[in-house]
């Protein structure tokens, strides 16, 4: 009985160090599913996208599964922190902001900021030009931080969604709206709803709120899944598959180069 007893109590053991090694396999990935191309939901509920696809090839270039967990833009970090997930794949810029709470992968992408208005708008994307101007962005998004620097006479309508905010616009509760420039040609100009609408301005990088690229946050201190993410990145960078990736959703190569400072 005692021989037994020793036994099972070793098996149990054994099946519980199993099982701790099988969950490391698992990689728990903070998504949001509502910032298309990059996240967003097909009409069958599953999620899709550029983040989406990215977030699986490196995992699968980790030799780990992948476990996408959706979260509100809102509470990524927090989530994060929480240990809800181990990183986010959620288009979130490397800024000096949030690297104080948090740490980053090396980029995998870059593209800059545009405002969007009305094609007759009857004014320019300038700070004197958007004046009294109700310019909309994402609640806790990088926008958010540019758009009251630079634009200090407007009022700055915070939304919950990059979606709700093209709504908004399109309904003319906004004078403008600033985002991702290939967020809003692909969710908003180039469908019904932005027909009447386009860019305003130029391009906008400030390495201040945008900060280098868009990164894969992870917890402060994980160096070793940060570290891994690098070597995903450029392993799928040269090996093709970051090409064929970008190629589905975009037809120029979205990794772009370093914002000049400002």
């Amino acid at each position: 009985m005692k021989r037994r007893t020793l036994f099972a109590t070793a098996a149990a053991f054994a099946l519980t160090l199993g099982s701790a090694a099988f969950a490391q396999d698992v990689l728990r990935i903070g998504v949001e599913g509502a910032y298309k191309p990059f996240s967003y939901k097909n009409a069958d509920g599953t999620l899709a996208g550029f983040d989406i696809d990215i977030a699986n090839a490196l995992c699968a270039q980790m030799q780990r599964k992948c476990e996408l967990v959706e979260q509100e833009w809102d509470g990524m970090i927090p989530a994060l922190k929480a240990k809800k997930f181990d990183a986010i794949v959620a288009s979130m810029s490397i800024t000096e902001e949030r690297k104080r709470q948090i740490d980053f992968s090396d980029k995998y992408y870059q593209t800059p900021a545009r405002l969007v208005a009305k094609k007759d708008a009857g004014f320019e994307g300038t700070p004197e030009g958007l004046a009294g101007k109700r310019i909309g962005v994402q609640r806790g998004a990088t926008h958010q931080c540019y758009a009251e620097k630079m634009f200090p006479g407007a009022e700055i309508v915070l939304y919950g969604t990059q979606e709700e905010v093209f709504r908004d616009l399109a309904l003319g509760r906004i004078d403008a709206e600033l985002s991702d420039s290939l967020i809003a040609q692909e969710s908003f100009l180039s469908t019904p709803d932005g027909a009447d609408y386009a860019f305003l301005g130029g391009d906008h990088l400030d390495v201040e709120c945008y900060g280098e690229g868009v990164g894969i946050a992870v917890r402060k201190g994980d160096t070793e899944l940060r570290e891994a993410l690098n070597a995903a990145i450029t392993a799928i960078r040269e090996d093709g598959t970051y090409a064929k990736i970008n190629d589905t959703y975009f037809p120029f190569d979205i990794y772009g180069a370093r914002p000049a400072s400002n």
